[in-house]
Formats: C-alpha cells, structure tokens, sequence
C-alpha cells in the first residue's frame, strides 16, 4: 500500500496543479512567452523530454506505454505517434482537460487515453514502458520506491523516471522553501541522493530483477533533474548501455 506520506504529499500536488499553479504550468508547456527563469525551465523539460523518448525503441507500434504525471501531455502524444497505445494518467483534472484539448486528432497507428487518477492503480492494467517525468520529485526517496515497485509489477520491459538529485544548491533552494508560509509555495522538490536512491533500489523486494540501466544529468538554468532507467531482465543481462554522470 501506497504510505501516508505519499498520500498527504499527493493530496498537496494535486491541489497545486489543480488549482494554485494550473495556468502558469499551461503557459511553461505551450509555445507562450515566459520570463527568463521559466524559459531554462521549458528548455530543460524539453531536452528531458527528448531523452526519455530516446531511450525508447523508435518505433512502439504494439507496446503499451504508461505516462505517469503525464501534465499537459507532449510525451504522451509523441509517444503515441511512434505507434504507443499510450495511457497518460495525471492526478490534476486541469491538466488532463489541457492536456485533450491539446491532443491531436491524427496520431496514426498510435493511441492517446488521457486520465485523472493514480499511477499505481492495478485497474490500468500491464505495459510494456513506463514513463514518470518530473512527476515523483515532490516525494521522499521511500516512497520513490515503493511507487516504482507498485509499477513495476505491472510492466514488462522498462520504468524511465526523473528525481531531484541531491546538489547543494537544490539542498539549499529545499531549505529555504521552508521558511514560506505553505500557502506560498509549491510542494516542495525532495533532493534525493543518487547512492542512496540505489541502495533502496536494490534493497527492495519488489524490485527484485530489476536492474540499473542508464542514467542523464539535465540542467538547464533553474531546471535540474536527474533521469535513471530501471531494466526488467535476469540478472547480468545488458543494462542498455553506459550510465552517465
């Protein structure tokens, strides 16, 4: 079972996205004009956009793809055009409503469903990848894991995620936020250490035939975030390719 952090910090996101924060994020994910600040953040989920999609065959045709916090939905439709029958889940209702008014019609072979709902939910049945993309930065590296291990029972081939990698500037961006009456600020970035994220990774009995594969450092202005590829497959078997720093 999902941990009452991940359901208090969920509620929090949810809330935020919803409401508080649900036009400036459909500003950032559009082609409007942003300050400067905002334009390193758009530049920086576009170029981390672009690597998830990397990792991913060319063409999906016949794979199922599950786009975790999928927003306003640009991975899911390109997903989609590579042939995805892709489900993009988010928990914000605001976003799903932008994210199917943005969605294009003609997606070829592909498929689009968006929903509002939990990432872990069993009733959305098995995939082939998933995709979380900045959407699980908001939780502790504990339930990072206990996330992962809920999708990974149900996915066959890969889980490409993003984390906050614990720097000392996002350590000390974390520390002031605390100082901001909550009503102030968004739910805070978790810094999560990447020794310790696969020490728990490896500990974790729902992971078991998992393995670490690739690994991106993205950062771009006030964007930074860390994307790792997790591997289904017996142990020793090739983990996809080099891992980066």
């Amino acid at each position: 079972m999902p941990t009452s952090s991940y359901q208090e910090r969920r509620g929090e996101i949810e809330t935020y996205f919803d409401r508080t924060a649900a036009d400036a994020w459909g500003r950032l994910t559009s082609d409007a004009p942003v300050s400067r600040v905002r334009a390193t953040v758009r530049a920086g989920r576009d170029l981390m956009r672009a690597t998830l999609l990397g990792w991913l065959p060319a063409d999906l045709t016949g794979r199922r793809l599950l786009d975790a916090g999928c927003g306003t939905g640009a991975l899911a439709v390109e997903a989609a055009r590579r042939g995805a029958t892709v489900v993009a889940i988010d928990v914000a209702p605001t976003l799903i409503a932008l994210a199917q008014e943005r969605s294009p019609k003609d997606l070829g072979v592909g498929s689009l469903e968006f929903l509002v709902g939990d990432m872990t939910d069993p009733a959305l049945g098995t995939f082939d990848h998933v995709v979380a993309m900045d959407s699980v930065i908001h939780y502790r590296s504990e339930d990072v894991v206990v996330l992962l291990a809920k999708v990974a029972a149900r996915t066959q081939g890969s889980i490409l995620f993003t984390y906050a990698p614990r720097t000392p500037l996002l350590a000390v961006m974390h520390a002031v936020g605390q100082f901001f009456p909550r009503g102030d600020r968004s739910p805070a970035i978790v810094p999560v250490s990447p020794k310790r994220l696969a020490q728990l990774i490896a500990a974790e009995a729902g992971l078991a035939g998992w393995h670490l594969g690739r690994t991106q450092r993205i950062t771009r202005g006030f964007y930074t975030s860390q994307a790792l590829e997790l591997i289904r497959g017996p142990s020793g078997a090739p983990i996809g390719g080099p891992a980066h720093p």
